[in-house]
């Protein structure tokens, strides 16, 4: 019989996820990794048929999912949805903060106020909503475990994004605050900063054009799959990683480190 060196799990078999904007991109690829990791899902959206086609894939490989589409502008909608997540699961492991937009706009635009209020509300105040919320079933669990998706545009700052930005800045700083407020009850949080991805929001993006960027930016030549953040999310939610908390993790191709 194979006798274990080590005694920290690195399975999330049998635990609770919740992930915000799962009907695309890394939502969707964060959703797909986890099911095959076995962990039962609770999914949230605004794109309802998004949602219903990721959850046909999940429970395609025995998972059990839960869809709830959501606007995750609304604070009300949010308590409601994980309130009813709890009562449906009975705990809450993992909670995966990932819903995302950009509205590009300038500070002098007539969309300005638009995408400032939309931006805060859905990458920002959701997070902190979702934490509150969902304490009292992470606060049963083993292990308990936060995830923000912030972006490298909270590392620093790109042209006509400025709403976008504020936002993913806000998202390290909520991630900071919270792992220091809850490091006492064991639940770590923890941040992602995806650089260059393929995603519903770089698909409009010419061929061309990323591969340029990438040449030209990246230490690594290319773009992200959005697989590859969903492994640097599992990483950091394994019962395993306990010790890491108010960490920002980079997942940017080197984008951030390479000088020229």
């Amino acid at each position: 019989m194979h006798r274990r060196l080590t005694r920290l799990s690195r399975s999330i078999a049998g635990s609770v996820a919740i992930i915000t904007g799962a009907a695309s991109g890394m939502g969707r690829a964060t959703a797909y990794l986890f099911a095959e990791e076995g962990a039962r899902l609770a999914l949230l959206d605004i794109n309802e048929d998004g949602l219903a086609a990721v959850a046909d894939e999940v429970r395609s490989v025995g998972t059990e999912v839960l869809t709830l589409t959501v606007d995750l502008s609304s604070r009300d909608a949010i308590e409601q949805a994980i309130e009813s997540i709890a009562d449906h699961f009975g705990t809450i492991d993992i909670l995966v903060n990932n819903a995302g937009l950009i509205i590009p706009t300038e500070i002098d635009a007539a969309n300005f106020a638009d995408s400032w209020d939309t931006s805060l509300a859905v990458m920002a105040s959701a997070q902190a909503w979702a934490i509150r919320v969902a304490l009292p079933g992470l606060r049963r669990s083993d292990h308990p475990r936060i995830v923000n998706v912030a972006s490298t545009e909270a590392l620093g700052a790109t042209p006509h994004t400025s709403s976008y930005t504020v936002a993913k800045h806000a998202s390290v700083g909520l991630t900071r605050a919270m792992a220091v407020d809850l490091g006492k009850e064991g639940i770590t949080v923890n941040c992602v900063c995806p650089g260059p991805i393929r995603t519903a929001l770089t698909e409009q993006i010419p061929e061309d054009k990323k591969s340029a960027f990438a040449a030209r930016r990246t230490a690594l030549r290319r773009y992200g799959d959005a697989e590859e953040v969903a492994h640097a999310i599992l990483s950091l939610v394994l019962p395993a990683s306990g010790f890491i908390t108010g960490a920002t993790l980079v997942v940017d191709g080197g984008l951030t480190v390479r000088n020229a």
